[in-house]
């Protein structure tokens, strides 16, 4: 049965159970097999609910028997990053504060899937509270890279793209503060989207910095992205962040043209810190995009170099105070004390990791009292004068082009005893959560036996472009088809 679902894209599938080649049961039994071979090895799930998605499964044989029309998604196994609520099953955020949370109610976009007949396989890692750039900060294991297991999935959404890259799930959601969709959809070769701000509703995202935070699809195939796009996002009424908008058919974009479509080169975003090979890389991706008939010339974003700093104070200050609530009283872990002070100190002692505690420490020194004009407010006005770059480049193109990440997927451990070291590594995707715009990364090539990924930027509520250049793009290489080898073996670029 693996052999003949595993892998394959959401589109194939569907067409597999519409004409009952498979059944619903079958596959997700598949998915929780492959599930219980690889995943000793990458550790990407936190949770497997093997019972419950064989039952979601077997409802969905019952409306085929029964002759029902599918829905796009209907029947088919993905997903969810363990930050997003689910109603009865633990949503741990990676973190020892969360371990035993038993959420009572669901997050909207697992409503929403649940709603589009989709089985849920589990929940995965990350790290913890969505902080950081590797998956190295989880409280339960580190996810490793299905390329090179001796190598980071990318964070903090490292166990979503690894689910998909090493077919444990058709698809998954994460979400992205600073970039963690698209960093880890570079490292591990998969498709990954960060929606609009407002696009998709956070009801039910455990909050890290909630005017940053947003929830997007991991998937192979840029068509599965617009089709779970299509699911997930629209006007929440009870999310006060959510826009109300006309949500389009995403799929409608999906044409293998763009002739005159205008493509800015921000030159920030090739300068130090960038590895050449990437560089070289991206470059040749786009002259694939010219030879395709796309209008490509180069741009500024002259603010971006204080884009990290910018991030770095906002996200830590929001951080902070989001992460007051976990004291020991309402929920989650409580240590053990003589006095009530006594247990709020212990409890978020032990509670947090060594990475949460960094930023909150961070942040509640910049909101303190006498600091909060030098920092943190003038942190916002430079993120304004960053969405007004933006603003003025999307004057003249109609999708901005950079590296999705300055590197390739770095080794454990490489980065992690130096934390400014690791904040860099999201220097191409901070600036868009600070805009609020949405970017999507792709795969483009390979460094080293490593994956690497285009990241297209749009204007807000622009995702129809980005989607547009991807298919594009995906339609005429064949990197999205490439999968990594996992019986140990190391491929390398000259093996492709």
């Amino acid at each position: 049965m693996e052999s003949v679902s595993i892998g394959k894209s959401v589109s194939e599938l569907h067409e597999l159970l519409v004409h009952k080649d498979i059944s619903s049961t079958e596959l997700t039994k598949a998915y929780i097999d492959r599930i219980q071979a690889v995943d000793p090895d990458l550790q990407a799930y936190l949770t497997v609910l093997e019972d419950e998605a064989m039952a979601q499964a077997a409802e969905v044989d019952q409306k085929i028997a029964q002759g029902e029309t599918l829905k796009p998604l209907e029947g088919i196994p993905m997903a969810l990053k363990d930050n997003m609520c689910t109603e009865g099953i633990r949503t741990s955020c990676a973190s020892k504060m969360l371990e035993n949370f038993i959420p009572p109610y669901n997050a909207t976009v697992t409503n929403r899937l649940r709603a589009a007949g989709t089985i849920l396989l589990g929940k995965l890692n990350m790290d913890e509270f969505a902080m950081g750039s590797s998956t190295e900060n989880s409280y339960f294991t580190k996810t490793r890279n299905p390329w090179n297991l001796e190598c980071v999935p990318g964070g903090s959404s490292g166990g979503s793209a690894v689910a998909v890259a090493g077919d444990e799930a058709t698809f998954t959601l994460g979400s992205d503060t600073g970039g963690s969709i698209r960093q880890p959809a570079a490292f591990c070769g998969v498709v990954g989207m960060k929606p609009t701000y407002g696009a998709v509703s956070r009801l039910g995202l455990i909050a890290f910095a909630s005017s940053l935070d947003q929830i997007g699809p991991f998937t192979k195939t840029v068509r599965d992205n617009a089709l779970v796009m299509n699911a997930i996002a629209g006007y929440d009424a009870l999310d006060s962040t959510s826009v109300p908008y006309e949500t389009p058919d995403y799929t409608k974009f999906l044409v293998n043209d763009i002739k005159g479509l205008r493509i800015g080169i921000p030159r920030e975003y090739f300068g130090e810190g960038i590895d050449p090979d990437v560089a070289k890389g991206i470059k040749a991706g786009i002259q694939t995009l010219i030879d395709l008939g796309a209008e490509v010339a180069e741009c500024s974003l002259p603010h971006t170099e204080y884009a990290i700093p910018a991030y770095y104070l906002i996200a830590t200050a929001e951080a902070s105070s989001n992460l007051a609530r976990y004291d020991g009283v309402r929920y989650g872990y409580r240590a053990d004390s003589n006095d009530v002070l006594g247990m709020f100190k212990k409890t978020r002692a032990e509670g947090f990791g060594q990475e949460v505690k960094r930023r909150i420490m961070l942040g509640t020194y910049a909101l303190s009292s006498g600091y909060y004009d030098a920092y943190y407010l003038k942190a916002q006005k430079v993120r304004t004068l960053i969405k007004q770059d933006f603003d003025k480049a999307f004057e003249k193109f109609d999708v901005l082009l950079s590296p999705t990440a300055p590197t390739p997927a770095f080794k454990f451990g490489e980065k992690s005893a130096d934390p400014l070291a690791m904040y860099l590594s999201d220097i191409t995707t901070v600036p868009i959560n600070l805009a609020g715009i949405p970017a999507i990364s792709i795969p483009a090539g390979f460094v080293n036996g490593l994956p690497i990924g285009m990241q297209l930027m749009g204007k807000a509520f622009g995702e129809g472009a980005l989607y547009r250049v991807a298919y594009t793009f995906e339609q005429n290489t064949n990197y999205h088809s490439l999968k990594p080898n996992l019986s140990g073996e190391v491929l390398t670029c000259g093996s492709r």
